[in-house]
């Protein structure tokens, strides 16, 4: 059994924010996804490992969905929690927003989720500290990833 002490969800919290320029775009001026997959695993990343207190690292992209499209311009969001933890294993949900700072429209643009593994000082899967879930709404982000992980456990399991 784990006998860390639990951290609270909250606590783990991480808040990206960048403008996306030329460079990040293509042609008709939208930001590439690989872009936005990249800043959400990088705030992904920090939220796991904020709740480790471990370097963590990428173990799976389990979903980035595209809502609308980012553009040159837009100051992008990108706000990481923690959903779930197992033993070694952090899941966080990144949900991003691009704002037009000129407009102050503000648009849900993308939600990611990944999965990282906390290391320990040889590089190995090191346990993490539990997850307390304080709010409805956590408990009930950690009830939907432990649907999501029971999927991806089936999924490994049908592609060997």
């Amino acid at each position: 059994m784990n006998e860390l002490p639990g951290k609270p969800a909250g606590k783990a919290k991480v808040t990206l924010a960048q403008v996306m320029g030329p460079m990040n775009a293509n042609t008709l001026g939208n930001v590439h996804g690989g872009v936005l997959m990249k800043l959400c695993d990088e705030a992904g990343g920090m939220a796991a490992a904020r709740h480790a207190g471990r370097p963590a690292v990428t173990v799976v992209v389990d979903s980035m969905s595209f809502h609308s499209p980012v553009h040159v311009g837009n100051l992008v969001t990108f706000e990481a929690k923690v959903t779930w933890v197992g033993r070694t294993s952090i899941e966080t949900c990144v949900k991003v927003s691009a704002e037009n700072v000129i407009t102050g429209e503000v648009t849900h643009t993308n939600t990611a989720y990944f999965v990282y593994v906390a290391l320990d000082l040889d590089g190995r899967p090191t346990p993490v500290p539990p997850l307390i879930c304080e709010t409805e709404q956590e408990k009930k982000a950690f009830e939907r990833a432990k649907v999501r992980r029971e999927l991806r456990l089936q999924m490994a399991a049908i592609n060997g």
